[in-house]
Protein backbone atom coordinates (compact mmCIF):
# COMPACT_ATOMS: atom_id res chain seq x y z
CA UNK A 1 0.00 0.00 0.00
CA UNK A 2 1.23 3.52 -0.71
CA UNK A 3 2.35 5.45 2.24
CA UNK A 4 0.77 8.67 3.40
CA UNK A 5 3.60 10.64 1.81
CA UNK A 6 2.98 9.00 -1.53
CA UNK A 7 -0.69 9.93 -1.47
CA UNK A 8 0.21 13.56 -0.94
CA UNK A 9 2.42 13.68 -4.03
CA UNK A 10 0.72 14.27 -7.43
CA UNK A 11 0.64 11.27 -9.75
CA UNK A 12 2.33 11.60 -13.14
CA UNK A 13 -0.09 12.53 -15.98
CA UNK A 14 -2.87 13.49 -13.62
CA UNK A 15 -3.90 16.89 -12.34
CA UNK A 16 -5.27 17.55 -8.98
CA UNK A 17 -8.70 19.09 -8.78
CA UNK A 18 -8.45 22.85 -8.99
CA UNK A 19 -5.13 22.77 -10.80
CA UNK A 20 -5.01 24.70 -14.17
CA UNK A 21 -3.45 23.32 -17.29
CA UNK A 22 -0.39 25.12 -18.52
CA UNK A 23 -1.23 27.94 -20.91
CA UNK A 24 -0.52 27.59 -24.61
CA UNK A 25 2.29 29.82 -25.75
CA UNK A 26 1.06 33.16 -27.12
CA UNK A 27 3.10 32.76 -30.23
CA UNK A 28 1.11 29.67 -31.22
CA UNK A 29 -2.20 31.42 -30.50
CA UNK A 30 -1.28 34.39 -32.62
CA UNK A 31 -0.32 32.23 -35.57
CA UNK A 32 -3.71 30.43 -35.62
CA UNK A 33 -5.64 33.69 -35.31
CA UNK A 34 -3.68 35.16 -38.19
CA UNK A 35 -4.65 32.24 -40.42
CA UNK A 36 -8.36 32.54 -39.59
CA UNK A 37 -8.47 36.27 -40.15
CA UNK A 38 -6.56 35.98 -43.41
CA UNK A 39 -8.97 33.39 -44.78
CA UNK A 40 -12.09 35.41 -43.84
CA UNK A 41 -10.97 38.70 -45.40
CA UNK A 42 -12.03 39.19 -49.09
CA UNK A 43 -10.48 41.46 -51.56
CA UNK A 44 -12.64 44.50 -52.45
CA UNK A 45 -14.15 44.54 -55.95
CA UNK A 46 -12.43 46.59 -58.52
CA UNK A 47 -14.05 49.97 -59.32
CA UNK A 48 -14.12 49.10 -63.05
CA UNK A 49 -16.78 46.41 -62.44
CA UNK A 50 -19.16 48.94 -60.85
CA UNK A 51 -18.53 51.46 -63.61
CA UNK A 52 -19.29 48.83 -66.28
CA UNK A 53 -22.60 47.93 -64.67
CA UNK A 54 -23.52 51.57 -64.31
CA UNK A 55 -22.85 52.19 -68.01
CA UNK A 56 -25.00 49.18 -69.00
CA UNK A 57 -27.93 50.36 -66.85
CA UNK A 58 -27.62 53.85 -68.28
CA UNK A 59 -27.64 52.55 -71.86
CA UNK A 60 -30.71 50.39 -71.17
CA UNK A 61 -32.55 53.36 -69.68
CA UNK A 62 -31.72 55.55 -72.70
CA UNK A 63 -32.83 52.91 -75.21
CA UNK A 64 -36.04 52.28 -73.27
CA UNK A 65 -36.83 55.98 -73.17
CA UNK A 66 -36.28 56.37 -76.91
CA UNK A 67 -38.45 53.32 -77.67
CA UNK A 68 -41.24 54.61 -75.43
CA UNK A 69 -41.24 58.01 -77.10
CA UNK A 70 -41.27 56.40 -80.56
CA UNK A 71 -44.21 54.18 -79.62
CA UNK A 72 -46.17 57.15 -78.25
CA UNK A 73 -45.46 59.10 -81.43
CA UNK A 74 -46.65 56.24 -83.66
CA UNK A 75 -49.66 55.62 -81.45
CA UNK A 76 -50.85 59.17 -81.93
CA UNK A 77 -49.99 59.23 -85.64
CA UNK A 78 -53.22 59.27 -87.69
CA UNK A 79 -53.97 56.97 -90.61
CA UNK A 80 -53.20 59.05 -93.69
CA UNK A 81 -54.01 56.60 -96.51
CA UNK A 82 -56.50 53.76 -97.04
CA UNK A 83 -55.99 51.67 -100.18
CA UNK A 84 -58.50 49.12 -101.51
CA UNK A 85 -57.56 46.29 -103.89
CA UNK A 86 -59.46 43.37 -105.39
CA UNK A 87 -61.78 42.70 -108.32
CA UNK A 88 -64.73 44.88 -107.36
CA UNK A 89 -67.88 44.57 -109.45
CA UNK A 90 -70.69 45.06 -106.97
CA UNK A 91 -68.84 47.01 -104.25
CA UNK A 92 -67.53 50.57 -104.47
CA UNK A 93 -63.99 51.19 -103.21
CA UNK A 94 -65.17 54.53 -101.78
CA UNK A 95 -67.78 52.72 -99.66
CA UNK A 96 -65.06 50.46 -98.25
CA UNK A 97 -62.82 53.43 -97.46
CA UNK A 98 -65.67 55.30 -95.78
CA UNK A 99 -66.53 52.33 -93.57
CA UNK A 100 -62.90 51.87 -92.51
CA UNK A 101 -62.47 55.59 -91.85
CA UNK A 102 -65.62 55.67 -89.70
CA UNK A 103 -64.40 52.74 -87.60
CA UNK A 104 -61.09 54.42 -86.72
CA UNK A 105 -61.12 55.36 -83.05
CA UNK A 106 -57.45 56.20 -82.56
CA UNK A 107 -54.13 56.45 -84.30
CA UNK A 108 -52.28 54.09 -86.60
CA UNK A 109 -51.34 51.55 -83.94
CA UNK A 110 -54.73 51.68 -82.22
CA UNK A 111 -56.68 50.69 -85.33
CA UNK A 112 -58.78 47.58 -84.59
CA UNK A 113 -58.11 45.51 -87.71
CA UNK A 114 -60.28 42.59 -86.61
CA UNK A 115 -63.27 44.87 -86.09
CA UNK A 116 -62.76 46.47 -89.49
CA UNK A 117 -62.63 43.08 -91.18
CA UNK A 118 -65.86 41.95 -89.50
CA UNK A 119 -67.64 45.13 -90.52
CA UNK A 120 -66.51 44.85 -94.13
CA UNK A 121 -67.57 41.21 -94.38
CA UNK A 122 -71.03 42.21 -93.16
CA UNK A 123 -71.56 44.09 -96.44
CA UNK A 124 -73.76 42.08 -98.84
CA UNK A 125 -71.28 41.51 -101.66
CA UNK A 126 -68.05 41.08 -99.68
CA UNK A 127 -67.11 37.45 -99.12
CA UNK A 128 -63.71 38.04 -97.52
CA UNK A 129 -61.75 41.10 -96.43
CA UNK A 130 -58.12 41.40 -95.36
CA UNK A 131 -56.87 44.46 -93.45
CA UNK A 132 -53.15 45.14 -92.97
CA UNK A 133 -51.03 47.99 -91.65
CA UNK A 134 -48.49 49.52 -93.97
CA UNK A 135 -45.83 51.57 -92.18
CA UNK A 136 -45.80 54.26 -91.29
CA UNK A 137 -49.40 55.50 -91.67
CA UNK A 138 -51.41 53.48 -94.22
CA UNK A 139 -54.01 50.70 -94.17
CA UNK A 140 -54.30 48.19 -97.00
CA UNK A 141 -57.67 46.54 -97.66
CA UNK A 142 -58.01 43.55 -99.99
CA UNK A 143 -61.56 42.51 -100.85
CA UNK A 144 -62.88 39.27 -102.37
CA UNK A 145 -66.45 39.63 -103.57
CA UNK A 146 -69.19 37.06 -103.33
CA UNK A 147 -69.63 34.84 -106.37
CA UNK A 148 -73.34 34.07 -106.71
CA UNK A 149 -73.93 30.50 -107.87
CA UNK A 150 -77.72 30.51 -107.63
CA UNK A 151 -80.66 32.61 -106.57
CA UNK A 152 -82.26 31.85 -103.23
CA UNK A 153 -85.91 32.81 -102.92
CA UNK A 154 -86.89 36.26 -104.13
CA UNK A 155 -84.01 38.46 -102.97
CA UNK A 156 -81.27 36.13 -101.85
CA UNK A 157 -78.25 34.52 -103.46
CA UNK A 158 -76.13 31.48 -102.66
CA UNK A 159 -72.35 31.37 -102.91
CA UNK A 160 -70.24 28.26 -103.52
CA UNK A 161 -70.51 27.28 -99.85
CA UNK A 162 -74.28 27.49 -99.84
CA UNK A 163 -74.25 30.61 -97.68
CA UNK A 164 -77.10 33.02 -98.23
CA UNK A 165 -76.51 36.72 -98.81
CA UNK A 166 -78.98 39.39 -99.84
CA UNK A 167 -78.73 42.42 -102.07
CA UNK A 168 -81.16 45.04 -103.32
CA UNK A 169 -78.88 45.87 -106.22
CA UNK A 170 -80.64 45.50 -109.54
CA UNK A 171 -79.17 43.18 -112.12
CA UNK A 172 -79.89 40.49 -114.63
CA UNK A 173 -79.93 37.43 -112.40
CA UNK A 174 -82.51 35.40 -114.31
CA UNK A 175 -79.78 33.29 -115.86
CA UNK A 176 -78.90 31.88 -112.44
CA UNK A 177 -80.76 28.77 -111.29
CA UNK A 178 -83.38 29.23 -108.60
CA UNK A 179 -82.97 27.21 -105.40
CA UNK A 180 -85.53 27.27 -102.61
CA UNK A 181 -86.24 25.52 -99.35
CA UNK A 182 -86.86 26.00 -95.63
CA UNK A 183 -84.48 27.95 -93.41
CA UNK A 184 -81.18 26.18 -92.89
CA UNK A 185 -81.54 23.94 -95.96
CA UNK A 186 -79.37 26.05 -98.28
CA UNK A 187 -75.91 24.43 -97.70
CA UNK A 188 -77.15 20.86 -98.22
CA UNK A 189 -79.24 21.85 -101.23
CA UNK A 190 -76.27 23.66 -102.78
CA UNK A 191 -74.13 20.52 -102.39
CA UNK A 192 -76.80 18.49 -104.21
CA UNK A 193 -77.06 21.12 -106.92
CA UNK A 194 -73.30 21.09 -107.62
CA UNK A 195 -73.30 17.30 -107.81
CA UNK A 196 -76.29 17.38 -110.13
CA UNK A 197 -74.53 19.83 -112.43
CA UNK A 198 -71.60 17.39 -112.76
CA UNK A 199 -73.93 14.51 -113.65
CA UNK A 200 -75.92 16.44 -116.24
CA UNK A 201 -73.06 18.32 -117.93
CA UNK A 202 -72.07 15.40 -120.24
CA UNK A 203 -75.71 15.25 -121.37
CA UNK A 204 -75.80 18.98 -122.20
CA UNK A 205 -78.51 19.43 -119.59
CA UNK A 206 -78.68 22.19 -116.99
CA UNK A 207 -80.76 22.79 -113.88
CA UNK A 208 -83.20 25.69 -113.88
CA UNK A 209 -84.75 25.08 -110.46
CA UNK A 210 -84.07 22.88 -107.47
CA UNK A 211 -86.24 22.85 -104.36
CA UNK A 212 -86.71 20.92 -101.14
CA UNK A 213 -89.76 21.01 -98.87
CA UNK A 214 -90.22 20.54 -95.14
CA UNK A 215 -90.36 16.76 -95.53
CA UNK A 216 -87.08 16.66 -97.46
CA UNK A 217 -88.69 15.92 -100.83
CA UNK A 218 -86.49 17.23 -103.66
CA UNK A 219 -87.71 18.33 -107.06
CA UNK A 220 -85.69 19.56 -110.02
CA UNK A 221 -86.70 21.32 -113.19
CA UNK A 222 -84.28 21.25 -116.10
CA UNK A 223 -83.69 24.09 -118.54
CA UNK A 224 -85.76 22.36 -121.23
CA UNK A 225 -88.78 22.16 -118.94
CA UNK A 226 -88.35 18.55 -117.85
CA UNK A 227 -89.48 18.10 -114.22
CA UNK A 228 -87.88 15.47 -111.99
CA UNK A 229 -89.41 14.31 -108.70
CA UNK A 230 -86.38 12.90 -106.93
CA UNK A 231 -87.76 12.28 -103.44
CA UNK A 232 -85.94 12.39 -100.12
CA UNK A 233 -83.81 9.23 -100.25
CA UNK A 234 -80.95 8.03 -102.47
CA UNK A 235 -80.63 11.36 -104.28
CA UNK A 236 -77.31 10.64 -106.01
CA UNK A 237 -78.18 7.04 -106.95
CA UNK A 238 -81.45 8.12 -108.56
CA UNK A 239 -79.80 10.90 -110.53
CA UNK A 240 -77.06 8.53 -111.70
CA UNK A 241 -79.67 6.10 -113.00
CA UNK A 242 -81.42 8.98 -114.77
CA UNK A 243 -78.16 10.02 -116.44
CA UNK A 244 -77.51 6.45 -117.61
CA UNK A 245 -80.91 5.95 -119.27
CA UNK A 246 -81.41 9.45 -120.64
Amino acid sequence: MPSAADRLLPQPGRLRRGTRRPATPRAAQGKGATRRSASSVREPRKPSVWWGRLLILTAVAIVGGVATRAYIALESLPVQRISVTGELEHTQAEAVQDMVQASLSGGFLNADLQRMRSQLESLPWIYQATVRRRWPSALEIHVVEQLPIARWGERGFLNHEGLVFHSDKAGDWDSLPLLSGPEGAAPALMARYLRLVELLAPLNLSVAQLSVDERGQIEAQLAGGLRLVIGSDDFFERMQRFAMIY
